[in-house]
């Protein structure tokens, strides 16, 4: 199983937030919609194999996981994501992993323990970074996640706490929006069979 973990700072917390369709207004929500866009969707269909995460840190009522696994009996479209997103929101409850839709689940958890729980089930993660090693060299097991985050950054405190624990990746000398990074990655693990 492949994960994807798409970290913002600033997207928003709450179904209300998402409300007047303004996703710039919501924490950057298109750089959150673009990337997994990018992380489970194919010409004709959908990838099956990924589990895509979002970490919002946004307001009003942060942190906010939001886990999504496409399954044949999710109603999906590319245009649909952003009230996908916000229906999910809405669907919080307090104190416990809700699924809302099929494979679709909200909780309240942070950046670390969410990483720190794939860990413990032997999932590989790596960050994305510039300096990191070449994501064409690196040796990937199956079992992996890719972290990845807007264009703010991760929390200092917790990525300083996890960069002991996560491989340092890079997908070249220049700087891409997060959605082609999910496609760079895609694409190299599809090349490899992973």
């Amino acid at each position: 199983m492949r994960h994807i973990i798409y970290f913002s700072n600033s997207a928003v917390t709450s179904g209300k937030a998402l409300s007047d369709g303004n996703l710039m207004k919501a924490g950057r929500m298109d750089i959150a919609i673009h990337s997994f866009i990018q992380g489970v969707f194919l010409s004709h269909g959908f990838r099956e194999d990924v589990n895509f995460h979002f970490i919002f840190y946004g307001m009003p009522d942060p942190p906010k996981h939001i886990e999504i696994r496409v399954t044949p009996e999710l109603e999906i479209s590319k245009k649909d994501v952003g009230n996908l997103i916000k229906r999910i929101l809405y669907k919080y409850k307090a104190g416990e992993k809700t699924e809302v839709l099929p494979g679709c689940f909200i909780e309240k958890k942070s950046f670390l323990h969410v990483i720190e729980e794939l860990l413990d089930k032997d999932v590989e993660c790596f960050i994305l970074e510039k300096g990191g090693e070449s994501l064409r060299e690196a040796k990937i097991q199956k079992e992996c996640a890719f972290i990845i985050g807007d264009h703010e950054g991760f929390p200092r405190k917790e990525l300083k706490r996890l960069k002991k624990s996560l491989t340092p990746i890079s997908i070249g000398p220049k700087m891409y929006f997060a959605s082609q990074v999910v496609a760079v990655v895609n694409n190299e693990l599809d090349n490899r069979g992973i």
